[in-house]
């Protein structure tokens, strides 16, 4: 209870940072599947899902929101 409080309440920052966080997440988790996608046993089933693209836009976006709240964070 104490988190949705503190989510509904949240500032445009920390709720910029949660977001970054969440899609940096996303992109390592995209990591670890293309790089199982790459060392998978049969060569002829590729799969249908564009892990690398994943990866780097979540990544890019997540960082980017993360550069642009943490100071906001730390100057209070």
């Amino acid at each position: 209870m104490e988190f949705l409080h503190r989510l509904i309440f949240a500032g445009d920052a920390e709720l910029l940072a949660m977001i970054g966080a969440g899609l940096v997440l996303l992109g390592l988790l995209a990591n670890y599947m293309e790089r199982r996608r790459v060392r998978r046993a049969r060569i002829d089933q590729v799969g249908w899902v564009p892990w690398l693209s994943l990866f780097m836009a979540s990544t890019l976006i997540g960082g980017g929101l993360l550069m642009i709240a943490v100071p906001s964070i730390l100057r209070g």
